[in-house]
């Protein structure tokens, strides 16, 4: 199986051209391709470096998954949509730290701009592909069954900003869209997930490093 590709995620493709320099962009074919992959726990590819600059092939291992399992299966709760949200932005924080100490990612920090003297690093490009990668991985194990993923989306295209990509979902019984924005904290933290009419006015959480400026930067 492999997903189909909107013209909404064309759009998406646009803010990758116009942020990252022609040398370092993987061509758009491979960027596609990656999008539409049917990911399986023996073979998937994320991407890095900046507009999928970088593409690297990993896996999972079965005692990895279940650590992913695990944050669904163990809650006493009952699996409201909400909590389901919360499951998966904590999965996507587990497999950063995962699919990160596999391909020299671990190092990512949050955003984008003043990281480029580090190592490992992602743009919400790369970011976005990669969530929705590892939310089709949760689908297809029977993880998410109260939400739908969907094309990734971007918001600005240089009108009101800097252009900035997220991957997006909508929950079955509402219709209501989230984003799942795994770009504004560093690797390893749970992605961000709001309603997507609240991302797409200009959403930044308040505690993110890149707006309360970091001590480690040198």
């Amino acid at each position: 199986m492999s997903y189909p590709t909107p013209q909404l995620f064309y759009s998406s493709l646009l803010s990758i051209g116009l942020l990252i320099p022609l040398n370092l962009q993987a061509a758009i074919t491979d960027i596609t391709r990656i999008y539409k992959q049917t990911p399986t726990l023996k073979a998937f590819e994320i991407c890095t470096g900046g507009g999928c600059a970088e593409i690297k092939q990993t896996s999972l291992a079965d005692d990895e998954w279940k650590t992913i399992t695990a944050i669904f299966e163990n809650s006493n709760q009952h699996i409201d949509a909400q909590l389901e949200r919360q499951h998966i932005a904590d999965a996507i924080g587990m497999l950063e730290k995962i699919i990160g100490a596999k391909t020299a990612t671990s190092t990512d920090r949050a955003g984008t701009f003043d990281n480029s003297k580090y190592p490992g690093q992602l743009d919400c490009n790369d970011e976005a592909i990669n969530s929705t990668t590892y939310m089709r991985l949760m689908q297809q194990h029977g993880l998410i069954n109260l939400h739908q993923i969907e094309d990734m989306r971007t918001r600005s295209f240089f009108l009101f900003g800097w252009p900035h990509s997220t991957a997006v979902m909508h929950e079955l019984a509402t219709g209501e869209r989230y984003a799942v924005d795994s770009w504004f904290y560093d690797n390893g933290y749970p992605a961000t997930i709001v309603p997507f009419a609240v991302w797409k006015s200009g959403y930044f959480p308040a505690d993110s490093p890149i707006l309360k400026g970091r001590l480690d930067v040198k």
